[in-house]
């Protein structure tokens, strides 16, 4: 009878050892500058298997001597994953950089030459080659007006109309 009353307890134990993966893509359109400021928001541990895994090296996000190279990767990986298309036309993401903070990594990109958007399209699968558990999430910021989509793995779609 003692084991019925707890019985609610072990989904929580569960959920309490069971790591999440989430990624948290913000995208920001600068009026002023015509521009799209992209940050993406990745568990480092995530990333840096996933790029072990992708590009058969040894990497370390925190190893100032492996920065270049690292640049590079992320520069690499992160377009590859995420694509966007705005008004119809496909846009370039272009390498800002990178930080580490704590667990997270935080890749900067933008785009240029970005009128106001009516309609912005995204094909996300950061970190979907590394679990099926993937969560992504894209933060759209246009004129103030926030738009928001979680993508639970295998949902790699979705689009903002403004």
């Amino acid at each position: 009878m003692a084991m019925l009353s707890f019985k609610w307890l072990i989904p929580v134990l569960v959920s309490l050892f069971h790591p999440f993966y989430i990624a948290v893509t913000e995208v920001n359109h600068n009026a002023k500058e015509k521009s799209l400021e992209i940050s993406c928001k990745i568990f480092a541990e995530d990333l840096e298997e996933t790029l072990k895994k992708d590009y058969k090296t040894a990497v370390n996000l925190s190893a100032e001597k492996q920065q270049a190279v690292n640049d590079k990767l992320i520069a690499d990986y992160i377009p590859r994953h995420l694509l966007i298309v705005t008004d119809g036309k496909p846009v370039k993401l272009n390498y800002v950089g990178f930080e580490k903070q704590a667990e997270a990594v935080y890749c900067y990109f933008e785009v240029g030459n970005v009128t106001v958007p009516k309609k912005i399209d995204f094909t996300n699968t950061i970190l979907q080659d590394f679990t099926d558990k993937q969560i992504n999430i894209i933060h759209m910021i246009v004129g103030g007006n926030r738009k928001s989509q979680k993508l639970d793995y295998p949902a790699k779609q979705v689009s903002f109309s403004f």
